[in-house]
């Protein structure tokens, strides 16, 4: 593989996106900074194929990155690999607007192919390319220039590796007959819903025991104004104010700006700063949530208690038994609510009753709950029996 280097300038680049705009796969990688931003910091972007790859910095003068986001987001003829993707994905959207599509992510793959819950792309490069990562530059300041020679190869590794790694799963999940499991995977990590933030909706995100038309308001309002100036600061949320400062404001707001200054979690500054005049001005147009945006009431599951407890926690011996014989993680299968939905007696909506779930362990589950099924010990492991009442 020919490793170009470090692309700084607009020509290079655009060079190398058209000679990848007709390749059947991309490995893609990013390295960015967000501890201390609201929006991630785009430090390096690496990106290659079989037969080349490269570093490109974002942070060069004059650099034109629309080739590469033209390749990420809009030419559905090349594949784009990540590995746990979500991150980078954010950051494309954020730039574009869009998501890369298609899009294919190895650690979801891994899980489909029995290599782990939720593997480390080393321990997915070592299983399957029998190679040891330099780990060295991994935790690197990213945002200094210059980038020495040994960040730069870090990071090179990451795409040449994971263009090594996805014909091996790809051909993998044809011989298992899998490769049609991860549609619905990839087609939820390509949503841009999942990477769009509307201020209007950020109180969803914290937790809020009241169901109060006036304190949900006032959270929605709250929550919004924060999202506002965490975005226009550039900081990070928690830096604004922490959930549980917001959560408690809602509930029981300040009368006055002075207040704030016995408010647990906030500065005795915003008593007479700006930010908390904001704060007082957000709260004072907040308005009780419309009937329509009251979240739904958390559904009563019937019969989990003691005894659906219980059934809940065979179907998870079940789902362990399963995940062993197939050989697929089990948290691609299915989530702990959904086998206390199941045990609870619901039965719409939940996805191990639906497709590939439904035959790997949705079936067995169901008659499980149902008492067609029951545990027996045979030859000395355990193992599924059916009852005569399936019979």
């Amino acid at each position: 593989m020919h490793i170009h280097p470090l692309i700084t300038d607009s020509e290079s680049l655009a060079a190398l996106c058209k000679r990848l705009s007709t390749a059947s796969f991309v490995a893609v990688d990013t390295e960015f900074m967000r501890e201390n931003t609201y929006w991630p910091d785009l430090c390096l972007i690496q990106i290659g194929d079989q037969f080349e790859a490269a570093a490109i910095d974002p942070k060069a003068e004059g650099l034109d990155l629309t080739p590469l986001l033209d390749l990420l987001v809009n030419n559905d003829e090349v594949l784009k690999v990540f590995h746990a993707g979500g991150q980078d994905i954010e950051i494309i959207h954020n730039l574009t607007g869009k998501t890369p599509y298609p899009l294919f992510d190895t650690q979801v793959a891994a899980m489909a192919l029995g290599l782990g819950e939720q593997v480390g792309y080393s321990n997915l490069v070592e299983s399957l390319l029998n190679e040891r990562l330099d780990k060295g530059a991994r935790f690197t300041d990213w945002g200094r220039r210059p980038l020495d020679k040994r960040q730069i190869d870090y990071a090179i590794g990451d795409v040449t590796y994971l263009a090594g790694l996805f014909p091996k799963m790809l051909e993998r999940l044809k011989k298992t007959g899998r490769g049609a499991w991860l549609n619905q995977e990839m087609e939820r990590l390509a949503d841009p819903a999942n990477y769009c933030v509307d201020p209007d909706q950020a109180w969803k995100r914290i937790r809020m025991p009241s169901r109060k038309a006036e304190v949900l308001g006032r959270l929605k309002a709250v929550a919004a104004w924060r999202e506002k100036e965490a975005r226009g600061k550039n900081l990070p949320r928690g830096r604004i104010m922490k959930d549980e400062t917001l959560a408690d404001i809602a509930s029981h707001p300040p009368k006055s700006q002075d207040a704030l200054a016995n408010v647990r979690g906030l500065s005795p500054t915003w008593k007479s700063n700006d930010i908390g005049a904001r704060l007082m001005q957000a709260i004072a147009d907040a308005r009780e949530l419309p009937a329509d945006e009251m979240p739904p009431k958390e559904e009563r599951m019937p019969g989990l208690g003691k005894e659906g407890a219980l059934v809940a926690d065979l179907l998870k011996l079940l789902l362990k038994i399963r995940s062993r014989e197939s050989n697929v993680a089990a948290r691609l299968i299915a989530k702990s609510e959904e086998l206390e939905a199941l045990a609870a007696g619901k039965r719409n909506g939940l996805s191990i009753l639906e497709g590939w779930r439904f035959d790997e362990f949705g079936r067995d589950a169901l008659d499980l709950v149902e008492g067609r099924l029951a545990f027996a010990i045979k030859k000395g492991r355990l193992a599924m029996t059916r009852t005569e009442a399936a019979e």
